[in-house]
């Protein structure tokens, strides 16, 4: 049953239904276009080339500039011969808290371990026992050991070198750099057929221009910049769920951000990034303490150190509260220096060279932003709410992660689902078909100042973030109609801060409307979880630029 809800949504900003920016000078054809490098992207660029399709693939700033290559501890999968996916599924499903789509999830872990070895024989090197066997470990909600990894822990950059030595070796691939998506095109029928795009190039590329495509497929990542402290990196900015919300495509979810437990806490980090400390280090056997040495983890859930990371967040943020400390510690001394420095040696790097060695020091640590498990929603072949667009990866709600991720099903998701993009692309993909002008009624179309997106962060980390309520996220909203007032000129930027302003109204407004606490969203004068919001929020933008939203009740 869909349910309008409307009643908490003047608070918050007007949104542009569209950026303003010149009209485009220059346009080019392909049968797919794809937005984004990371693995999603990439992977879903070489199977459209599988079928023969020619793919152009654009992304923001370089091809390996996105989220996959900081992924730590690995992809999960169905690979030791006494692990079931029926026990996947069961992990998945306990973690996302009653959210979880069980088809999308039976698609994830039975597909899965099929797209892992179509990884491996694309030239992925992942870690492997003296026998030659995968060697697997074991994360946090996990009940078995079903994590391969790569470098110890650096398996997001062996993925993403793999992937980009794949796409290079094909030359019906073409790589856009240094482009910024702006808008959806769409054709007289309603579907899409390109984007408008911002390119910081030379020649005849430079500028505002349009890729036409018989297809679309977003695969832009995250937005964790929303906040003032995240694991992702600075591109992460909600790019493809603010153009889907603009050209009228549903989003849903948006309230559950994950914060990951263990981000790097040290003077030395002064960007908006946070190092992560990866949970395989928990996986492990190192433990989370407080000052005085004690871990505090244990009784709060079966799994202690290693239950689901909303579980832990909450966990740490508690002791943070009671303290009014800024970070707890994780210790993994008794690890050994050896297991250590062969195990985890980008930790032990990026630890060492701020100042603190885990061999013999307690590691400071705190929640930040790490993933978003909304997003654009799709059905299990990453079609969207508009025919010819589809999404896949963190800018997708494909209904696997519920309310709070699995560790390292992120991966998995990208591999799984950009693979059924692709033959459902192949079945029937249309001609060619022409953009139709912007109507009138959308209006021309502005940009924010991107002088707010530092206001914007601290806000939405004060009354959006790990702990919120009524109050904290109606202050918030205020805030955001304030910074949505400070108009820019059409610049990347202002693009970017506009794309934030977009999906922090979203995620305000679904947060204020769940009133109840699940998964990674926490609401301090609803602390448990209700029968009656076990269903998904549904949002997207009407043609005056106001957020509408529904809730959609599980059967």
């Amino acid at each position: 049953m869909l349910t309008d809800l409307m009643s908490h949504l003047a608070d918050l900003p007007a949104l542009p239904r569209r950026l303003a920016a010149p009209e485009p000078g220059w346009t080019e054809t392909t049968d797919v276009l794809v937005v984004g490098s990371g693995v999603a992207g990439l992977t879903a660029a070489l199977h459209l080339r599988e079928q023969g399709l020619h793919v152009t693939v654009v992304t923001k700033v370089n091809i390996d500039d996105g989220s996959t290559r900081w992924a730590q501890g690995g992809i999960a999968g169905v690979l030791d011969p006494l692990d079931t996916p029926e026990a996947h599924a069961f992990d998945t499903e306990i973690a996302g808290v009653g959210l979880c789509d069980p088809a999308a999830v039976r698609v994830l872990v039975e597909e899965g371990p099929a797209r892992i070895r179509e990884l491996i024989r694309i030239g992925a090197e992942f870690d492997r026992n003296a026998d030659g066997s995968l060697m697997l470990t074991r994360e946090g909600g996990h009940r078995a050991d079903r994590i391969v990894h790569a470098g110890g822990d650096a398996t997001g950059a062996e993925v993403q070198r793999a992937l980009h030595e794949a796409v290079h070796r094909d030359p019906w691939i073409r790589l856009v750099e240094h482009a910024l998506v702006l808008d959806l095109l769409r054709a007289a029928d309603g579907r899409a057929c390109g984007i408008t795009l911002h390119v910081l190039g030379e020649g005849s590329e430079d500028g505002v221009g349009a890729i036409l495509a018989r297809a679309v497929v977003l695969a832009t990542g995250g937005m964790g910049q929303v906040f003032a402290s995240t694991t992702n990196p600075s591109v992460s900015t909600g790019d493809g769920v603010a153009l889907a919300l603009r050209a009228g495509a549903v989003v849903t979810d948006v309230e559950f951000v994950q914060f990951h437990p263990t981000s790097f806490v040290t003077a030395s980090v002064t960007s908006v990034q946070r190092p992560l400390i990866s949970e395989a280090l928990r996986g492990e056997g190192a433990h989370l303490v407080d000052e005085a040495g004690e871990r505090f983890m244990v009784g709060q859930h079966e799994l202690a150190e290693l239950a689901p990371r909303d579980v832990v967040a909450k966990g740490i943020h508690r002791v943070l509260r009671a303290t009014g400390a800024d970070h707890v510690y994780l210790d993994a001394r008794h690890l050994g220096r050896e297991f250590l420095e062969q195990r985890f040696p980008t930790i032990m790097a990026s630890t060492r060279a701020a100042g603190v060695d885990p061999a013999t020091e307690l590691i400071p640590v705190a929640p930040a932003a790490h993933y978003a498990s909304g997003g654009v929603r799709t059905d299990l072949h990453g079609r969207t709410s508009i025919p010819g667009l589809y999404a896949c990866g963190e800018v997708a709600c494909t209904g696997v992660h519920g309310a709070n991720r699995l560790a390292s099903n992120s991966l998995l998701e990208g591999l799984v689902f950009s693979r059924r993009i692709a033959d459902d692309i192949a079945r029937d993909l249309p001609p060619q078909a022409d953009p139709v002008p912007t109507p009138a009624s959308a209006g021309q179309g502005w940009v924010v100042s991107p002088a707010i997106r530092a206001e914007l962060q601290r806000s939405m980390t004060r009354g959006a973030g790990v702990l919120r309520s009524a109050d904290s996220l109606a202050a918030t909203a205020k805030e955001l109609t304030r910074l949505g007032e400070q108009h820019g000129t059409p610049r990347n930027a202002a693009w970017e801060a506009t794309n934030l302003l977009t999906v922090a109204a979203a995620l305000v407004a679904s947060a204020a409307e769940r009133r109840e606490t699940r998964g990674c969203h926490w609401r301090e004068d609803h602390p448990n979880a209700a029968d009656e919001w076990r269903g998904h929020l549904l949002n997207s933008i009407d043609p005056r630029g106001r957020l509408t939203q529904t809730f959609e009740e599980m059967a």
